[in-house]
């Protein structure tokens, strides 16, 4: 969207995107996106080879639902700060819900094993590349979510790019999850967050740069 556009909505009192629905575009976006980060797994990483045995137990679904609550989270706040004039006060409260979540499961996790077991269940054996692997597999659908936000109203640019980038690493967790072959709720709860940290930083900045009116 350029800037005359957005001067002409505010006048008309029509803060809205114009177009198709912006929730369907960045669905779009990241169905697209994430489709490429399956093919460059499947390519590089593979499956992980008991992902079908993996499938009955408790932990794999944990590991997914705490990506996908991030992935909402991000998704939720990309379609907010798309345009002027919305309101994020609900955005602490849902970014701290799933974080929370997984923290007190890892604490209940690290309460009950053995003092020798701890470094094991936080450190897992693929802690060096884990936050690496989910930035990288993050970078198309970063790419295509940022396409489409270029075309929108955003006018905290930061915020947007971060958000942006939240959703993507969230997104390219939801992939990884299916190469992954760590259950420990500890590993979840550090290593993760810290592969979806990356491209919610670089978002910042890019956003910063590129999101300016």
């Amino acid at each position: 969207m350029k800037t005359e556009d957005l001067v002409a909505l505010l006048a008309a009192g029509d803060i809205t995107p114009p177009g198709p629905a912006a929730g369907r575009l960045y669905a779009t976006a990241c169905g697209r996106g994430g489709l490429i980060a399956i093919l460059l797994m499947l390519t590089f990483l593979k499956f992980r080879p008991d992902l079908l045995q993996a499938l009955w137990l408790p932990m794999f679904w944990v590991k997914i639902g705490f990506a996908a609550a991030l992935a909402a989270v991000g998704l939720f706040a990309v379609l907010r700060l798309s345009r002027p004039g919305a309101r994020l006060t609900w955005l602490p409260l849902a970014l701290a819900l799933p974080l929370l979540a997984i923290w007190a499961l890892a604490a209940i996790s690290l309460a009950n094993a053995l003092p020798e077991e701890h470094s094991a269940l936080f450190f897992g054996k693929t802690w060096m590349v884990c936050p690496l692997l989910i930035a990288l597999l993050s970078i198309p659908v970063f790419r295509m979510v940022f396409q489409v936000m270029r075309e929108m109203a955003p006018t905290r640019p930061a915020l947007a790019g971060s958000a942006a980038g939240l959703l993507s690493g969230a997104v390219a967790t939801l992939v990884y999850c299916l190469h992954c072959p760590e259950m420990g709720a500890p590993f979840v709860g550090f290593w993760y967050l810290l592969g979806i940290l990356i491209p919610t930083t670089v978002g910042a900045i890019v956003g910063n740069k590129t999101l300016k009116w």
